[in-house]
């Protein structure tokens, strides 16, 4: 059976996985501060580990990186959710101490052109980035054209790329990046 780790739970508690937060919420299984490393796994304990919201508040979220890929097994995979660099998001909430872009985590995954060039930052790399996408606002007529801008630059990481250099970035900014790195 695969097991699975709910980083920075909070309320969002899932039934047959290790809810961890730094508050003791009723179903959180185990309460640990994320800026307190190492987290309190063996190597090698998870296949899939949720990372939602959390990077973004961690001044050292490298380091919080580096100890998942410790936890995560071989083949395992981390499913993290931050914020974009546009993302309103940023400037409102005040506990927010970093931004991403969809490059971000290119520094932290073999064969990309920003760990070719960044190699030597880290002592750690995942293989593989399976997955990367946007959100937009969808919630009101307002943003009716978010749709359509999701569905045109979400199509591979050359138009990730171009979206965030010009001013589609700014007239359509985003909420969050969806990505998920495998070990």
């Amino acid at each position: 059976m695969a097991k699975k780790l709910n980083l920075g739970c909070g309320t969002d508690i899932k039934k047959g996985w290790v809810n961890l937060d730094s508050s003791g919420l009723p179903g959180v299984d185990v309460v640990h501060d994320l800026t307190k490393l190492p987290l309190p796994f063996a190597d090698n304990t998870f296949d899939e580990i949720l990372c939602q919201d959390i990077l973004e508040h961690i001044p050292e979220y490298e380091e919080v990186l580096k100890d998942l890929h410790r936890i995560l097994a071989p083949g395992g995979a981390v499913h993290i959710r931050v914020p974009h660099f546009t993302s309103k998001n940023n400037f409102t909430d005040p506990t927010h101490r970093r931004m991403f872009s969809t490059n971000t985590f290119d520094f932290f995954t073999r064969g990309t052109r920003w760990h070719k060039a960044r190699h030597y930052y880290f002592d750690f790399s995942f293989s593989e980035i399976p997955s990367l996408q946007l959100t937009f606002e969808l919630s009101s007529r307002a943003f009716f054209y978010n749709k359509l801008i999701a569905k045109l630059f979400n199509k591979n990481r050359h138009r990730l790329s171009y979206y965030e250099s010009t001013m589609f970035s700014r007239l359509f900014p985003a909420v969050n990046i969806l990505v998920t790195l495998k070990k």
